[in-house]
C-alpha cells in the first residue's frame, strides 16, 4: 500500500506499552506523530526514542501525541526502555506498539504484503524500511511523511519545525519558505487573490508577483 500526503491515515487497533489503543480514537482532536523502528535494541533507534522522550513537552504544548512502533513484542519493549533510560537519560514516556504481526508496518507501506513469520527471526536489516515518520492531523489525514535510512538518525527538531508550519498554515492562508522557523516572515498562499490578500493582510512585499511576503500571523 502506497500512502501519500492527504490520504487518511490507516486506522488500527494495537497493543502498546500503555494498553490497547484504537489509533483514530486515540488521536481524537489532537495532532499525532507515528514513528517506526525496525527492531528493539538497535543503536540509532535507541538514541531516537530517548531524544523524543526528552523533548516530549515540546510536542505536548503543540497538542501533538507521540506513538512509537517497533517490529518486536511488548516484553522486549520494556527491557529496551530500561536501556534507553540508562544510555540516553530519559525513558520513553509515550506508548510503543508491538507490531509483531507486521500489520501496521504493512498498512503504512513500510513492509511488503508477503512478509510473515516470527519477528524474532528477522534482523534490523530485514526491517530497515520500517523507519518512517508520519505526522497526522486531527482530521486523521497524513500531513507529512519522512523516511530515513537505517544508518541516519532522525532530526526531531525538524519534525517540530514542520509541525509548527503545518499548524500555522492550517489556520492561516499562508505558506512557509525555506528554513522558516517560528516568527519568520511567511508567504501568502497562491490560492489567495490580491483582493482577498488585501482584506486578510493589508499590504505585503512583492519581489515577484507570485511571491507575496508578510509577517507571520499571530
Amino acid at each position: 500500500m502506497s500512502l501519500t500526503i492527504g490520504d487518511t491515515a490507516p486506522d488500527f487497533t494495537a497493543e502498546t506499552t500503555e494498553g490497547t489503543i484504537n489509533f483514530h480514537d486515540w488521536i481524537g482532536d489532537s495532532w499525532a506523530v507515528l514513528f517506526s523502528h525496525p527492531k528493539d535494541f538497535t543503536p540509532i533507534c535507541t538514541t531516537e526514542l530517548g531524544y523524543m522522550a526528552s523533548i516530549k513537552p515540546e510536542f505536548d504544548k503543540r497538542g501533538v501525541k507521540i506513538l512509537a512502533l517497533s517490529v518486536d513484542p511488548l516484553d522486549k519493549h520494556a527491557a529496551w526502555a530500561a536501556d534507553i533510560e540508562e544510555t540516553q537519560g530519559t525513558a520513553p514516556n509515550y506508548p510503543m506498539i508491538g507490531d509483531v504481526d507486521f500489520a501496521i508496518s504493512k498498512a503504512y507501506g513500510m513492509l511488503g504484503a508477503d512478509v510473515s513469520g516470527d519477528p524474532a527471526d528477522r534482523t534490523a536489516a530485514d526491517n530497515q524500511t520500517v523507519r518512517g515518520v508520519f505526522v497526522i492531523g486531527p482530521d486523521k489525514k497524513i500531513k507529512m511523511i519522512m523516511l530515513y535510512p537505517i544508518t541516519t538518525g532522525r532530526n526531531f527538531d525538524e519534525i517540530l519545525r514542520v509541525i509548527d508550519s503545518l499548524q500555522l498554515t492550517a489556520k492561516n492562508k499562508v505558506a512557509t519558505p525555506a528554513n522558516w522557523k517560528q516568527g519568520d516572515d511567511v508567504v501568502i498562499a497562491g490560492s489567495v487573490s490580491n483582493d482577498q490578500a488585501k482584506e486578510l493582510f493589508g499590504s505585503w512585499e512583492e519581489p515577484k508577483p507570485y511571491i507575496r511576503i508578510v509577517h507571520q500571523p499571530s
